[in-house]
C-alpha cells in the first residue's frame, strides 16, 4: 500500500522502528540495494538482508556498528537526527502499546456484550483483529416508519501486524430487530475492496457480525480502505444511533438521514465513557433542510461511545 509524508511524520513520532524505517524507504523511493550503496559510500557495510530484516521487524539493530548504520540511514533518508535511534531505544512495553492500541472491552461498551463476545469467539476472532482505525465515515438511514432502514460505512484501517486480511463488522439493531427472520432478514453488503465471508447473528439481542474479507493480505503498517453496509428495517421506531470504540483511532464521522415523512423535533450528539455511564458532551444538532440530515465529527476517537439521539415529539 502507498505511504505519504504525513504517514512518515506520524510513524517517526509513534514508532515502531521497523514501520518508520519501511515507510521512510517507501516515501523516499529508495530500494534496499541503493540504500546499501549510499551506506557503503559512508564507509558502513550492511547487507541487504539485514536491511530487509530491520524493515520487517524480524531483527532489531543492536550492535554498535548497527547503531552507527541507523544514524547514517537517517542522513540517507533525509530524516531528523536521532529520529530512528530514538525509536530503537524506547522501552519495549511502550512500543507494544503503540503497535496494539489500548483496548476497552465490549462489556463496557454495549449492553449486549455477551452476545457480541459469543459470536466473536465462534468466528475465532483475536481480541483486536490486528487493525486500528485511521478514518471512518458512517451514514445511517431512518425510514418513514421511524425505523433504522440501514447504514453504510467507508472505513480506513491500518494493520499493526502482518497477515491481516479481514475485518469483523458488528451490527446491533434496535429493540425488536431479528437478523435471521426470513421475511425481513438483515442483509450485509460488501461494497468496495472486500467480500462477505461468514455471517453470524443472535436473534434475542439483534446482534449480527459479518466477516469482510479484503482483496489483499496486509503487512504491518499498511493502510486499507473498504466500504460495506447493512440493510435492516426489522425493528420498531429508532431513537438513537450509537457507535462503541474499543480502541483509540482517527477521525469518525456519523451522519443520520431522516425520511421526509418522519422528521424528529430535536437531535443531539453525545458521548459516554461506557454503556452504564451518564451521557455527556451534549450538543444540539440542526437538521438540514433539503437533505434532512444531522452529523457529528470526532477528529481523534478515544475508547468509549459516541452517538446521536433524537426526539419524535
Amino acid at each position: 500500500m502507498s505511504h505519504t509524508e504525513a504517514d512518515l511524520v506520524q510513524l517517526l513520532h509513534t514508532g515502531p522502528f521497523h514501520l518508520a524505517l519501511r515507510t521512510a524507504l517507501a516515501v523516499r523511493g529508495l530500494p534496499l540495494q541503493r540504500v546499501q550503496h549510499h551506506l557503503a559510500h559512508r564507509g558502513i557495510k550492511v547487507g541487504v538482508t539485514s536491511l530487509s530484516y530491520w524493515q520487517q521487524g524480524a531483527r532489531r539493530p543492536q550492535r554498535p556498528e548497527s547503531l552507527k548504520a541507523v544514524r547514517a540511514l537517517e542522513e540517507v533518508l533525509q530524516l531528523p537526527g536521532n529520529s530512528l535511534l530514538r525509536l530503537l531505544t524506547e522501552d519495549s512495553a511502550a512500543r507494544q502499546e503503540v503497535e496494539r492500541p489500548a483496548a476497552r472491552s465490549y462489556r463496557s461498551l454495549v449492553e449486549a456484550s455477551g452476545s457480541v463476545e459469543e459470536l466473536l469467539a465462534e468466528l475465532e476472532s483475536p481480541a483486536d483483529g490486528g487493525l486500528h482505525t485511521v478514518g471512518h465515515h458512517e451514514r445511517v438511514r431512518i425510514g418513514a416508519a421511524r425505523e433504522l432502514v440501514g447504514r453504510e460505512s467507508q472505513h480506513v484501517v491500518r494493520a499493526h501486524r502482518d497477515g491481516v486480511d479481514r475485518y469483523l463488522a458488528i451490527h446491533h439493531g434496535d429493540p425488536g430487530c431479528d437478523p435471521g427472520r426470513i421475511a425481513a432478514r438483515v442483509a450485509v453488503r460488501a461494497v468496495e475492496n472486500c467480500r462477505t465471508g461468514r455471517v453470524r447473528w443472535h436473534a434475542g439481542t439483534g446482534v449480527l457480525i459479518a466477516e469482510l474479507i479484503f482483496d489483499v493480505r496486509l503487512r504491518a503498517g499498511d493502510t486499507y480502505l473498504f466500504s460495506y453496509g447493512f440493510e435492516d428495517g426489522t425493528a420498531g421506531p429508532s431513537g438513537e444511533y450509537v457507535r462503541g470504540f474499543s480502541f483509540a483511532g482517527g477521525q469518525y464521522v456519523l451522519q443520520v438521514r431522516f425520511d421526509e415523512a418522519a422528521l424528529p423535533v430535536r437531535c443531539r450528539r453525545f458521548a459516554q465513557a461506557s454503556a452504564g455511564a451518564p451521557r455527556g458532551g451534549r450538543a444540539e444538532l440542526t437538521l438540514s433542510g433539503r437533505h434532512r440530515t444531522v452529523h457529528l465529527v470526532e477528529q481523534g476517537v478515544r475508547p468509549g461511545i459516541l452517538g446521536i439521539d433524537w426526539d419524535w415529539t
